[in-house]
């Protein structure tokens, strides 16, 4: 038997059996029965949460009980438009071959990323507003999907399962399989699982299968790589007993130490304060050096000492710290680098084709000729033929001048330049046909030069006089 078996097994098949989120299955139930009556006002919902509390499980229990055909896609690896419009696109304006509706479920919705998944977000949208059949989304994170996506849906929001449901659940599937669970054993597996419902039941499955028919408690469990609470690890690395059970905490995230720097250096103000707070940077900033060797050497084997000085490190480091609840929050770079990624974007743009034009790297345009091009742009004379010559867009002609897009200076600029562009490839083109031309022309001229010529008249013998001169017909 595989560890899958377990979750598929006691998988709820009806919305009744889903636990833990009655107020989302109401809300899901009430959605599909509109579009039973005929009037639905939302074409799809999106289902959110965090994994294993019930998603997937409530949208099958939705198509047993509703009595729908399905079809079921990812999302993330059916990204570009042509895949979502050929797959779920054409499923979802059209009915079954038995009258039944057919609910289209896009799961892990919000992996799908700008320019680089080719118009899939572009595509989920479309599809989404023409559908004539009922479509359910499946995402964890609901501000990882685009605006006009999540303003076309209506959000279904799925919470963590409490501790109480999951042990009760386990004890369950104990019973019913006739395996000899102990209460801490159950207790462990509801502590690491932090709401998931499915990895706890995973991780029974694991230990029973481990255990080979002896107690199960003998199994081991807590070794399970899983994603663990991030927020669960940040209070045991800035408040746990131990530097040890710190860098264990951390152990059992879904995290990089690249991505666990940026978690700590967050949130270490909110807990530490005076000499700890600077002691806590401190070590910090070395974790810091053992990354950018790692990123340097690619020698990863140092992720452990950048790993232990992040965690252990920084609790050791705590003499000064906060008491009671800290709301721990996520990084602001990343959103941040989230809100610029456009302007970045738009930045590399412009550098890669003063790059191409100078034949440099887009690294060494951007760091050392932007500046330049944006003077360039600045006069009158010359903005036109920069922006003709670089082929730049009026966002990049802004982007370089410091103004806007839409100021008549910048319009005029692009306009122009669009100008002499078509002025440049008009002009190419009647010179290579005029090439072309000339090239025919020679050919016929070399034609003529090569045509054979009429035969001389053989030249007539030479007379010879009597003193034995030779002369010509002519020479008399």
């Amino acid at each position: 038997m595989t560890a899958i078996e377990w979750t598929e097994k006691y998988r709820p098949r009806t919305l009744k059996e889903v636990l833990g989120n009655g107020k989302a299955v109401s809300d899901l139930r009430a959605w599909a029965e509109s579009w039973e009556r005929g009037d639905p006002q939302w074409k799809a919902v999106i289902l959110y949460g965090p994994a294993g509390v019930g998603k997937t499980s409530a949208a099958m229990a939705l198509v047993a009980e509703m009595n729908w055909d399905h079809i079921e896609m990812n999302a993330s690896d059916a990204r570009t438009a042509s895949a979502i419009g050929k797959i779920a696109g054409s499923a979802s304006r059209s009915m079954t071959f038995s009258g039944k509706r057919r609910l289209i479920i896009l799961d892990e919705a919000d992996n799908l990323h700008g320019n680089a998944d080719r118009g899939g977000a572009a595509a989920m949208v479309k599809m989404v507003k023409n559908a004539s059949q009922p479509t359910l989304l499946i995402a964890n994170e609901y501000y990882g999907m685009s605006k006009p996506l999540r303003d076309a849906c209506l959000g279904i929001r799925f919470r963590s399962i409490r501790k109480s449901t999951v042990a009760s659940v386990l004890r369950k599937i104990c019973k019913m399989e006739k395996v000899n669970c102990t209460p801490d054993l159950i207790e462990q597996i509801v502590e690491i699982s932090g709401g998931d419902l499915r990895s706890a039941v995973n991780d029974l499955h694991a230990a029973a299968e481990g255990a080979l028919n002896q107690d199960i408690d003998r199994a081991a469990t807590s070794e399970r790589d899983v994603r663990s609470n991030i927020f669960k690890a940040m209070d045991k690395i800035f408040k746990g007993t131990g530097p040890r059970e710190a860098h264990r905490a951390a152990s059992y995230l879904d995290e990089s130490p690249e991505d666990l720097v940026h978690w700590v250096d967050e949130n270490l103000p909110l807990v530490y304060k005076g000499p700890s707070l600077a002691l806590g940077f401190d070590r910090l900033s070395r974790a810091d050096v053992f990354l950018g060797r790692v990123r340097r050497r690619q020698n990863y084997g140092l992720w452990r000492y950048a790993a232990f000085m992040m965690t252990g490190g920084v609790l050791a480091s705590g003499t000064e710290r906060k008491r009671g609840y800290v709301a721990f929050r996520p990084p602001s770079l990343w959103r941040r680098m989230g809100q610029t990624r456009s302007a970045r974007n738009l930045r590399d743009s412009a550098a890669a084709k003063i790059g191409r034009h100078c034949h440099l790297s887009t690294k060494r345009a951007r760091t050392d000729l932007m500046g330049f091009f944006g003077i360039l742009l600045k006069d009158k004379g010359s903005a036109p033929k920069v922006a003709a010559l670089l082929d730049l867009t009026p966002e990049e002609i802004a982007l370089l001048m410091g103004s806007k897009p839409t100021t008549k200076k910048v319009i005029r600029i692009f306009e122009e330049g669009q100008r002499l562009r078509e002025e440049e490839t008009i002009e190419r083109i009647e010179f290579g046909w005029g090439d072309i031309a000339k090239k025919r022309s020679d050919a016929g001229i070399e034609e003529i030069i090569a045509e054979p010529k009429e035969p001389k008249e053989p030249d007539k013998p030479d007379r010879t006089n009597s003193q034995g001169d030779q002369r010509s017909l002519f020479d008399f």
